[in-house]
C-alpha cells in the first residue's frame, strides 16, 4: 500500500468517511467503490472526494488534505508513485514542493518529468552528485565512457556554486530548466504499465478520428467495473461505440493473428485474459500449437482452448516422427525411459505409429495432438466446460 486516505463528502460530513488503500487491489476495488458510493462519492469523472487525511511515505502528499479530488487520478497517482525509486521519490516530493503543486492533475504530470532534476540530500560525496547530476541532464543514462571521462567533483562544484538551488524538506533541489508538461490532460490517463497483465487495449470511440489521443487504456484482466468506470472516463456509454485496438499480448502471436478487434468484444478479450493470465512459459507455447491445430474463430474460443490445455498432447520441438517418438518415450512421463537402452528404441516407428492414430500436426512450436472425447469444434464451443459443471452436479 503506497497510500491510505480518508475519504469524505464534502457537502455532506455527517455521513463518515471511508478508508482507502491506494493504489486500490483489483480484488478490492468493487468493495472500494461500494464504500465510496455509500457516501455518495467516488465518481469516475468528477472531483467529489475530500481529503481528510492521507498517510503516505510521500508526505509532500499532505498538501492534499482537505482538497476535494477524484478517486481514479488518486489511484492512478499512486501507481506512478509505486513504481519510483528513492532517487526518484526525492525528485517528485523536492520538485512538488518548489513549484508548490497542490491539485492531482499536476501532481501527476509531474511523475513523467521529475527525473531531469538534481535533488542533494547529502552534500558529503561530490563524485556522486556530479555523476548523478550528469544522468539527470542526458536523459537517466550515460555509457561508462562517458562517466570515466567525467570530472564528477568538478561538475558538483559548478552545480552548487551555481546558486540555482532551492532548500526543500526533501533536500536542496536544482530544476535543470523542467518544464511541466501536460502530458495528462485531466481525462485520459496515459498509458503506464503499473503491473504485468496479459492483454492491453486501446479505446477509443467511434465518434472520434481513428488516429484520436483520447484514448482509454485498459489493461485486462480487470474486474468488470474498473472496466465500465475506464470507459466513463473516456465518455463512452455504449459498448456499441468502442473502437478496439490490441497493443500489447502476453499470449503466443498465433493468438494475436486470430483477433479481429473490429468484431472482438472488452467481454470476450477480458475473459481471454482471465484465461490466459498465469500461464505458465510452456502452457503457452502448448496454447499456440493447439490454436494452430484447431483454427478458433474469435478470443472466446481462444478462451475456452486455453482452459482445456489438459485435452492436449504436445511434444515441444519436436518436427519429425523420430522426434516425436524421442520425445513421448523419454520425456513424457508416460514411459521408464532407460538409457541403457537407446539403441533398441526405434523412435521413428514409434512416432509414426502414434501419428497414425491421434489428430495431430507439427506446428512451428511442435507437435500437438488433441485426445479429447469431443470435437474440438465442442470444445472451443464451451461444450467441454458445460459437461464438466453438469458432472460435478451430478
Amino acid at each position: 500500500m503506497m497510500i491510505q486516505a480518508v475519504l469524505g463528502n464534502p457537502h455532506h460530513p455527517e455521513y463518515g468517511v471511508a478508508t482507502i488503500p491506494f493504489p486500490i487491489p483489483h480484488d478490492q476495488y468493487a468493495h472500494c467503490m461500494e464504500l465510496l458510493e455509500a457516501l455518495e462519492i467516488g465518481d469516475a469523472v468528477k472531483a467529489d472526494c475530500q481529503v481528510q487525511e492521507i498517510n503516505s511515505f510521500y508526505s509532500v502528499l499532505k498538501r492534499t488534505e482537505m482538497l476535494t479530488v477524484n478517486v481514479e487520478e488518486l489511484n492512478y497517482l499512486a501507481k506512478r508513485l509505486d513504481s519510483f525509486d528513492t532517487g526518484e521519490a526525492a525528485q517528485f516530493q523536492a520538485m512538488a514542493h518548489k513549484l508548490e503543486l497542490f491539485e492531482l492533475k499536476d501532481l501527476i504530470n509531474l511523475t513523467f518529468c521529475c527525473q531531469q532534476a538534481t535533488v542533494i540530500t547529502d552534500f558529503s560525496d561530490l563524485a556522486a552528485i556530479g555523476r548523478d547530476h550528469y544522468m539527470n541532464l542526458h536523459g537517466g543514462s550515460a555509457s561508462v565512457d562517458e562517466l570515466n571521462k567525467l570530472d564528477s567533483e568538478e561538475t558538483a562544484r559548478r552545480l552548487i556554486e551555481s546558486g540555482s538551488g532551492t532548500i526543500t524538506p526533501y533536500g536542496v533541489v536544482y530544476d535543470n530548466g523542467m518544464k511541466l508538461e501536460q502530458i495528462y490532460d485531466g481525462r485520459f490517463f496515459p498509458c503506464y504499465y503499473y503491473e504485468p497483465n496479459a492483454i492491453t487495449v486501446a479505446v477509443t470511440s467511434k465518434a472520434e478520428p481513428e488516429d484520436t489521443e483520447h484514448i482509454t487504456w485498459l489493461f485486462l484482466p480487470m474486474v468488470q467495473e474498473e472496466i465500465d468506470r475506464a470507459l466513463l472516463r473516456g465518455g463512452i456509454t455504449d459498448p456499441a461505440d468502442v473502437r478496439l485496438r490490441l497493443e500489447d499480448s502476453q499470449p503466443p502471436n498465433e493468438v494475436d493473428v486470430l483477433l479481429d478487434m473490429e468484431y472482438e468484444t472488452l467481454s470476450d478479450l477480458n475473459e481471454l485474459a482471465e484465461a490466459t493470465d498465469g500461464l505458465s512459459k510452456a502452457d503457452m507455447e502448448k496454447l499456440g500449437a493447439a490454436v494452430m491445430l484447431a483454427e478458433p474463430k474469435s478470443a472466446a474460443q481462444i478462451k475456452n482452448l486455453a482452459e482445456s490445455l489438459d485435452l492436449f498432447d504436445f511434444a515441444p520441438g519436436a518436427h519429425s516422427p523420430a522426434e516425436y517418438g524421442k520425445y513421448m518415450i523419454q520425456q513424457s512421463g508416460h514411459f521408464d525411459y532407460d538409457e541403457n537402452l537407446d539403441a533398441f528404441y526405434d523412435y521413428e516407428k514409434y512416432g509414426t505409429e502414434r501419428m497414425n492414430e491421434e489428430d495431430g500436426m507439427f506446428t512451428d512450436r511442435g507437435y500437438i495432438a488433441y485426445k479429447g472425447y469431443i470435437s474440438m469444434e465442442e470444445v472451443m464451443n464451451g461444450s467441454q466446460s458445460s459437461r464438466m459443471e453438469m458432472g460435478g452436479m451430478m
